[in-house]
């Protein structure tokens, strides 16, 4: 079991960095209000919810084996951890945001797409921004103790 739980942790570091990444893509293009990426849009989105919900899955078992002796052993370590998860969700909601604002954009009228369109684009950059910081604290969090 602990050997599948370090495959899946490593598998989810990488996703996350990877899911860094795919949200920059839908920051940078969505710039113009009248650019439309549905397929990267789509995909960063994907990629960013998949991450999250192999997080949610690994989640249990970290609280069991690993989270008390990270706070014992370096509290400060373990409260960074605590607001990983926080950021997460936040990119999350970010990156759904934006795609939904997005993909919705055929629909509305020119007034109400360019304010959606805006919107998208604010969204992408937020969900990268948390999305960085969530992944920069999973290294620090991984690098000092993990399955």
């Amino acid at each position: 079991m602990i050997q599948l739980l370090r495959v899946l942790e490593r598998i989810h570091g990488h996703l996350g960095w990877l899911a860094v990444a795919a949200l920059l893509h839908p920051a940078v293009l969505l710039r113009r209000p009248r650019r439309r990426a549905r397929l990267a849009v789509s995909l960063a989105t994907g990629l960013v919810v998949g991450t999250a919900i192999l997080g949610g899955y690994l989640y249990p078992e970290y609280r069991s084996r690993l989270k008390q002796s990270i706070f014992i052993d370096t509290p400060a370590l373990g409260w960074m951890f605590e607001r990983k998860e926080h950021l997460a969700v936040g990119a999350v909601a970010f990156a759904l945001a934006g795609c939904i604002a997005h993909l919705s954009l055929p629909w509305m009228d020119e007034t109400t797409a360019d304010t959606m369109a805006r919107l998208a684009h604010r969204s992408f950059v937020v969900a990268f921004v948390l999305a960085a910081a969530v992944a920069c604290i999973g290294v620090a969090v991984a690098s000092f103790r993990s399955f």
